[in-house]
């Protein structure tokens, strides 16, 4: 049903009330989204190893088959979202969650572990980012960049939140009964919430810009598209990386389980205070100019969690500064295909784009623990996943079509 209510007389247009309502809800959805399903498990994983004897890397491994099936449902989800908007996309997505979580907290066995991981991967696909950036890209219009800050901003407190609360529930409640918790928080939550918080008329798609022909597949076979698909996930492929692996990096480096996740946690404070400025870095560089100075920052900071030893509050400032670039980064992300091509495609698109960037967030925490052991430890996983940030700052440098 739509509430006529938050509708403007124009169709398809929310009131300021409506917009407000659509905000608020997917800030809190995705903190909780993000938390739940992605940065509990860092947090987790040893002691399920621990716990059940399944090694790190194979535990890791099912995490990010759950990431690659994402990225798959991702490509027809934002079909999905340019024809009928996100409710029923982000409620489905909600309501499956529940049952994967449940699987994963319950599962006697790695298949079944494994199994429940796929099923997440169903649910993340529409509860994450990329089908919120759909709602407010399209919902929001002109207004999208402020709209998309604001949600980023608040859900970049989703590590600061839920990496320090996995562990405090850790201890007593395990990590079977801590993702029960959890699962039971997400369903009371986002489910209601996207159910009754994204109702609305979904707005037609914008039309193209002048010059640019009527549909998307031109967009898709052209270099500049490829070449920001191939840096995206390059980005991604660090940035995922080094949250996953940076509690086992800390710890290496003499800090407790518990002093790391807050380390963590705090880097998604981080996210926040460097989302804070990405307004006026739109204003200040051009596109080109912004996506290879961000490419460019991750590898810096991603090498500057290699190089130094300590002490504790030295090693927190550099998971700060990652954090910092993540966010920012994760906002070049989601203005990435407006930039270039406008929104009359978005979700398509930026499904397009999405997929291989969580593509390479799904295989970026299993590489980044079997890589430790061949490379001596986790200072060298990341100088190499700062080299992977400088040839994608590189690809980007030609992902700007030509006017």
């Amino acid at each position: 049903m739509t509430d006529h209510a938050d509708v403007c007389a124009e169709p398809g247009v929310l009131t300021a009330a409506g917009l407000r309502r659509v905000l608020a809800v997917l800030c809190l959805t995705e903190i909780i989204s993000w938390g739940v399903l992605y940065y509990a498990f860092p947090v987790l994983a040893p002691s399920i190893a621990a716990d059940t004897g399944w090694s790190v890397p194979a535990v890791t491994a099912a995490f990010s088959a759950g990431l690659v099936v994402s990225a798959l449902v991702g490509v027809p989800a934002g079909r999905w979202l340019d024809r009928i908007g996100p409710r029923r996309v982000m409620t489905a997505g909600s309501a499956l969650a529940v049952p994967a979580l449940a699987g994963i907290a319950w599962a006697p066995t790695f298949p079944v572990f494994a199994g429940a991981w796929l099923l997440a991967g169903v649910a993340m696909a529409g509860t994450l980012y990329p089908p919120a950036f759909a709602a407010l890209t399209r919902w929001w219009g002109p207004r999208r960049i402020v709209a998309l800050t604001a949600v980023t901003l608040l859900a970049g407190l989703a590590s600061t939140i839920f990496a320090p609360l996995t562990a405090a529930l850790l201890g007593p409640l395990g990590w079977r009964g801590t993702y029960l918790v959890l699962g039971l928080v997400l369903a009371a939550v986002t489910v209601p919430a996207h159910l009754l918080g994204l109702r609305g008329r979904w707005p037609a798609a914008e039309a193209p810009r002048p010059g640019e022909r009527a549909g998307p597949d031109h967009v898709v076979r052209s270099r500049a598209f490829l070449l920001l698909v191939v840096a995206i996930a390059g980005g991604s492929f660090t940035a995922f990386a080094v949250v996953v692996n940076q509690v086992p990096l800390l710890t290496e480096r003499g800090l407790s389980t518990s002093a790391a996740a807050w380390a963590l946690g705090l880097g998604g404070l981080g996210q926040v205070l460097g989302r804070l400025g990405y307004g006026r870095l739109a204003a200040m560089a051009r596109v080109r100019a912004r996506a290879v100075l961000v490419l460019g920052l991750s590898a810096a900071t991603t090498a500057l969690l290699a190089l130094v030893p300590g002490p504790a509050g030295l090693l927190i400032a550099a998971a700060m500064l990652a954090g910092a670039v993540r966010g920012i980064f994760t906002l070049l992300q989601a203005t990435a295909v407006t930039d270039r091509w406008g929104a009359a495609h978005y979700g398509r698109l930026n499904g397009i784009v999405s997929a291989p960037a969580m593509l390479a967030t799904a295989v970026a925490p299993w590489a980044g623990a079997a890589l430790a052991g061949p490379l001596g430890g986790y200072p060298r996983v990341f100088l190499l996943l700062a080299g992977v940030a400088v040839v994608a700052a590189l690809l980007a440098a030609g992902s700007v079509p030509r006017s």
